[in-house]
């Protein structure tokens, strides 16, 4: 039976290496896969994944009908066996339901990759859809780190190091961009620090200084009354 699975995680996870890792164990076997992606971090029509492996893959839009880039392959003589869809929390609800007609009427296997919320920890639409209609939901068990050592839980978006709240739900940038001057990147935290919007450079100018601290040390104590 072909199935629609959605493996999810936050940025920092290993989606993208496990999408590659599984295109290459079906391609091994003979199966024929398509790839699509969208917003890569590598620029458009790429998959790509944080150790350097990079492939082209079809770049996802508003536009695209994924019930009908199946059915024009197989016209042609392709088997289609398998599509990887890659940053799937930037498709529309639609194109989930599309990718659930492919897997139930064309008998496919769909395997979406993709992050559940955003930077303001509210789902993605296509993650939710994913939610609602895969046949399976893994979270990864690579687990990204907060700052803290703690398990990473959100994504924030941050500004030169410093998390910001508002602005529009798709903004490319990476989680390698942090905290280089004032590009838009992305910082993985567990949910204390994203509450209180502490990333690893507002804790770091937080913190006292070496010698803060030893001035502290050689302070003496106030004696007993």
């Amino acid at each position: 039976m072909a199935e629609l699975a959605f493996f999810s995680g936050t940025m920092d996870s290993g989606k993208s290496t496990l999408a590659l890792q599984m295109h290459h164990n079906h391609a091994a076997r003979g199966r024929d896969g398509l790839l699509f992606t969208s917003h890569d971090r590598s620029g458009e029509a790429r998959l790509s994944s944080r150790l350097g492996l990079s492939v082209p893959a079809q770049e996802v839009t508003p536009a695209t009908d994924f019930w009908a880039e199946v059915v024009e392959r197989r016209t042609r003589g392709r088997a289609v066996d398998y599509l990887i869809c890659d940053e799937a929390q930037f498709y529309t609800a639609e194109q989930v339901d599309q990718l659930a007609r492919v897997v139930d009427d064309l008998g496919a296997d769909v395997f979406a990759f993709g992050i559940a919320t955003d930077f303001r920890a509210r789902l993605f639409p296509g993650s939710a859809r994913l939610f609602a209609m895969a046949d399976r939901v893994e979270v990864l068990q690579v687990q990204a780190l907060c700052w803290c050592g703690a398990r990473a839980t959100h994504n924030a978006r941050t500004v030169g190091g410093v998390m910001v709240v508002e602005g529009e739900q798709v903004v490319v940038g990476d989680v390698d961009t942090a905290h280089e001057g004032d590009e838009v990147g992305y910082e993985v935290l567990c949910r204390r620090h994203h509450v209180r919007r502490q990333t690893a450079r507002t804790a770091q100018a937080a913190a006292p200084s070496p010698q803060t601290l030893g001035l502290l040390a050689e302070s003496p104590e106030p004696e007993a009354v």
